[in-house]
């Protein structure tokens, strides 16, 4: 090779455009592996002769651990290493066409060129990611809609709210915004992992099984420094409230700027929506499931005990509970350390709720192991097994003996209506029947009890399992809450409840009832309500009492999650105790978004958007949020003036779309008295 460096053409178009990479805006060459890409350089005296290239990655390469390729031009790509095809030749330059092994290890690479005796010279580098167009490759997925979904869609929706209530929010997961890949590289090269031994680390990265393990360890900030710091407490100083986010490119910006220091603050939703962004810029596709009346079974029985005082009080006792929902991933790639049974989706989950191999890290569970109860197998399919399946136990606890007394079970209670975006819609797709079998069915319970035999827990003695008498006697009574009226934010809350005798003969309750403002993890932060009545029910009679909490009593207690738990514990005279409850989630008050004319790509379009103010005071500290991937660069913040009751505000914007198709606006409108409300605009851009 001549003295001066080789200039190299990367085809950077061409290449994307093969290896579906267009959406990237770099410099530098992003391909996927097990696939051919093309470059030409030049600089070479006698190109075609004796040309060896060498491809290497990570701090130590080498050929053992799969981090360094040397490979000379061969007639044909080969089937297990890396290889080189000559293209063509003029008289200074070389065209190639050079394939990676389709279980490569991906990241940035290092590509250079020997000729001869003389030293190697370096004609650049290059990023490598999976490949789940193709066949090889241990994240192939055969269906194009869903490899355009789930590794190349960078807007979501992650659905919240409770079962009998499920809302849905927009989300830019912004995978292939300006520096997010190297960002992404750059917590492989900070996890735990890597630190202890990076050499190992690096050499397995071609595994998507590993990569989401580590990855579902670095987006939450315990143990090692990573991406998001959780936070449950509902105070949020020093940090922004979770629920304020809209997509994760800020975070993930955020953190680099800062010197890697964890961002402020996350709940489950974040962790999952972070993981989404992470994954898919890799290539792996991903996606975020979210399980409605979710279990968190600390103590790995797989039941949840959950305490209440006599006056109805949910009392924070033992580390299990119920959240609302909990949000999580599923990732698509071949289990070969299971079987080919076991391939597919894979669960992993990045909120930090309990340790897995003394770091807190969660997967990946395969699904279909999950459904058939096979908890033995990695990785921590008890914990996502418990999540959907586990039984409810709700105690009354008197504080004064330690007397705990069970007031009833229920197994259908955990794991409802899971769902998850449908691909190329704004829809919801619920999967429940992908993580088990009916509830109430026979071999339902019989998973189940294979979960628990396999876990050691059918034979030994449990202090705390109820005994059979306890569990036989029958409630005279059954008790309900109806919603009567909206749940909306501002509007006063209307509910009735319902109580009826079972039996055939008079019966007197006395029912001490409690609203509490909660987070969507149920736990309780302020009460807003108490009552107590004394009912006399006569035989097989059902009686309705109006509940009314008015909104300047739940105004200042309420949580940005907007939930309220409801109980009624019913004191039967001469009769077992009957606890009656139900989460309510309120909805914000809508905001209006419209797009003013045709969306062109590089063409001013302007958006207005409105939103009335519902309640009789003036709110103020408004601020209007929007983002969204190929509409507008970064995150466009307005300041509104305040709003008197009743009135509008109307405010408009510019954006210049950058891309055509389908494309989501994100708008989120904050004011003193409402947090983050939210809403998203389809916006379909044309040439």
């Amino acid at each position: 090779i001549a003295a001066t460096q080789p200039s190299t053409n990367w085809h950077l178009k061409e290449n994307a455009r093969e290896h579906h990479t267009s959406k990237f805006s770099s410099e530098e060459l992003i391909v996927r592996r097990g696939q051919a890409f093309t470059i030409t350089f030049n600089g070479t005296e006698r190109p075609e002769q004796n040309l060896i290239f060498i491809a290497e990655t990570g701090p130590k390469p080498s050929k053992a651990t799969k981090t360094l390729a040397t490979f000379d031009i061969s007639s044909t790509v080969s089937k297990e290493g890396w290889s080189a095809v000559l293209q063509s030749t003029s008289s200074n330059s070389v065209s190639i066409s050079i394939s990676s092994p389709h279980n490569a290890v991906i990241g940035r690479y290092r590509l250079s060129v020997q000729s001869g005796s003389s030293s190697p010279a370096s004609l650049g580098t290059f990023v490598l990611l999976f490949n789940p167009w193709s066949s090889g490759d241990d994240v192939f997925m055969p269906n194009k809609a869903e490899c355009e979904e789930y590794v190349l869609e960078e807007f979501g929706i992650i659905f919240a709210g409770n079962k009998n209530h499920i809302s849905g929010f927009g989300w830019n997961f912004g995978q292939f915004q300006g520096d997010i890949l190297n960002i992404c590289l750059s917590i492989l090269d900070r996890s735990l992992y890597y630190r202890q031994d990076p050499v190992t680390d690096v050499s397995h990265r071609h595994s998507p099984r590993y990569l989401g393990r580590v990855l579902s360890a670095m987006v939450n900030a315990n143990d090692d420094q990573g991406v998001v710091l959780g936070n449950w407490s509902g105070k949020y100083e020093g940090g922004k409230n979770p629920s304020s986010w809209t997509g994760s490119g800020e975070i993930l910006q955020s953190w680099k700027k800062s010197g890697f220091k964890p961002v402020k603050y996350g709940q489950c939703w974040v962790f999952a929506a972070v993981l989404t962004t992470v994954l898919r810029c890799l290539g792996i596709p991903t996606r975020t499931i979210t399980n409605f009346s979710s279990a968190h079974d600390a103590d790995g029985n797989l039941r949840v005990d959950e305490y209440y005082d006599a006056d109805g009080n949910h009392l924070e006792k033992g580390a299990d509970s119920v959240w609302n929902f909990h949000v999580w991933n599923e990732s698509w790639f071949t289990r070969n350390d299971l079987g080919p049974s076991y391939s597919g989706w894979q669960v992993l989950d990045a909120t930090p709720q309990e340790q897995s191999g003394g770091i807190y890290q969660c997967g990946p569970a395969s699904r279909y192991a999950i459904k058939e109860g096979e908890v033995d197998l990695d990785y921590d399919v008890t914990f996502v097994f418990a999540e959907v399946n586990a039984d409810s136990m709700y105690w009354n606890y008197d504080s004064a003996t330690g007397k705990k007394t069970l007031i009833f079970s229920k197994s259908t209670e955990i794991g409802a209506s899971i769902s998850t975006k449908a691909v190329g819609r704004d829809d919801r797709v619920d999967v429940t029947n992908d993580y088990k079998y009916e509830e109430g069915s026979a071999k339902e319970r019989d998973v189940f009890k294979k979960a628990r035999k396999k876990l050691g827990l059918e034979d030994k003695f449990d202090p705390t399992a109820p005994k059979v008498e306890e569990i036989e006697q029958k409630p005279d009574i059954s008790g309900k809450f109806k919603v009567a009226g909206s749940l909306e934010v501002g509007k006063d809350l209307n509910l009735l409840l319902v109580l009826e005798n079972l039996q055939s003969d008079a019966k007197t309750v006395n029912v001490n009832m409690t609203a509490w403002s909660t987070l969507y993890t149920s736990r309780r932060v302020n009460q807003i309500w108490k009552d107590s009545i004394s009912v006399t029910l006569a035989p097989k009679e059902e009686k309705q009492f109006p509940i009314k909490i008015k909104y300047p009593e739940y105004q200042q207690q309420l949580t940005t999650d907007k939930t309220i738990q409801v109980t009624a514990l019913c004191h039967v005279e001469d009769g077992i105790q009957v606890l009656v409850k139900r989460n309510i989630t309120l909805d914000n008050p809508a905001i209006d978004v419209q797009v003013l004319g045709e969306a062109k790509v590089n063409k001013e379009v302007v958006v207005e958007v409105a939103f009335t103010n519902p309640i009789d005071t003036e709110v103020k500290d408004c601020v209007l949020q929007v983002e969204g991937s190929d509409l507008l660069q970064g995150i466009l913040e307005l300041r509104i003036p305040p709003l008197k009751a009743s009135e509008t505000s109307s405010t408009k914007f510019k954006l210049i779309p950058s891309e055509a198709g389908s494309k989501h606006l994100l708008v989120n409108f904050s004011c003193d008295k409402f947090a983050d409300i939210k809403t998203f605009k389809m916006v379909k851009v044309i040439n």
